[in-house]
């Protein structure tokens, strides 16, 4: 089929401006939509972004969704929720009010939630070096071994292992056990040694044990027919060994939502936001990487400790230092 020759179309000059303007201005629109949803985020979830409390700031967001959806892709998880967490922010806000900087987010259902959470005691080792934290902002962070620090970076959860600590008081002679359980975190990069380190999620009790009671009947007791009886601790408000913890209730619906289901988890700061801001404090300079504004006036600048660094310290340290060989603990005296 043979077709004429092609012809141009005249198009009015007014017609051209009016096209052009509606362009302009729909490409306009778009740049502004974009604005409005960085990375991708869609808008219902931007609207939790802030630097207030109970809201998450942009980075750790974006950072933390970039994880989630690179793990998604790659199979490596399924579950329909994801975690992050900000430890720049502060974990004792005052008058017993907890800081919330641990955040679930679950987009399918368009939730939202932001609980606290403690951050890594860190350690003194006394006329060595000083890398403890306060109990309201984290100034140190690292991977080292024993170094009760946190790290940031990425992880994915992992295995649930409950274990029995013993028993405790709840009530008029009344006593229960403690069942504590633990997510294993697998971490990457600076954070790859998260398994080594027994790095993990679990609620934010400890049982203070202090004595035996015989009790040969619970399928609890030792050989000898003892079980270890204490004072059950709740330490929502404090520091952890560089695990995250979270208070009763919430880790109950955490390690439900997790368990046999992984996820990931981000943390902020990593390393090199810690060196950037570390660096702007002692230029006084206003443009570095996100910090909580609070926390950074309280500690002044941040300190991230390399494995290569504080591990031979601590090392050397134990040695030095040669912990008491475990005594047994005394018979309870029966109340």
């Amino acid at each position: 089929m043979s077709t004429g020759p092609l012809r141009l179309v005249s198009v009015p000059l007014g017609v051209v401006a009016t096209l052009l303007v509606a362009f302009m201005v729909l490409t306009a629109s778009a740049r502004s939509f974009a604005a409005l949803q960085p990375s991708g985020i869609p808008a219902w979830l931007q609207a939790h972004v802030g630097d207030g409390d109970g809201q998450i700031s942009q980075v750790v967001l974006e950072r933390a969704r970039a994880l989630y959806l690179k793990k998604v892709a790659q199979g490596a998880v399924s579950n329909p929720c994801y975690f992050a967490m900000d430890a720049t922010r502060p974990s004792d806000l005052g008058n017993g009010v907890l800081g919330r900087r641990y955040y679930v987010m679950c987009e399918a259902d368009h939730s939202f939630r932001a609980i606290s959470s403690g951050h890594g005691s860190g350690r003194n080792l006394k006329g060595v070096v000083d890398f403890s934290n306060g109990k309201r902002c984290a100034k140190n962070f690292g991977n080292a071994m024993d170094s009760s620090l946190t790290a940031g970076g990425a992880y994915i959860t992992r295995e649930a292992k409950t274990s029995f600590k013993g028993f405790y008081r709840a009530g008029a002679k009344k006593d229960a056990a403690f069942l504590r359980t633990f997510i294993q975190f697998d971490g990457e990069g600076e954070a790859a040694n998260a398994r080594p380190r027994v790095i993990g999620g679990h609620a934010a009790q400890v049982l203070r044990a202090t004595c035996m009671r015989k009790n040969p009947n619970s399928s609890y007791a030792d050989r000898d027919g003892l079980v270890p009886f204490g004072k059950l601790v709740d330490y929502a408000g404090g520091r952890s060994n560089g695990c995250t913890s979270w208070s009763q209730a919430d880790a109950s619906q955490i390690i439900a939502m997790v368990k046999g289901n992984p996820t990931t988890l981000y943390i902020y700061p990593e390393s090199r936001d810690i060196a950037a801001v570390a660096q702007a404090a002692k230029n006084h300079s206003a443009s570095a990487p996100y910090w909580n504004a609070s926390c950074l006036k309280e500690i002044g600048a941040p300190k991230f400790w390399p494995r290569k660094t504080l591990e031979p310290m601590i090392e050397q340290y134990r040695k030095d230092h040669p912990a008491a060989p475990p005594q047994p603990l005394p018979m309870c005296k029966e109340s």
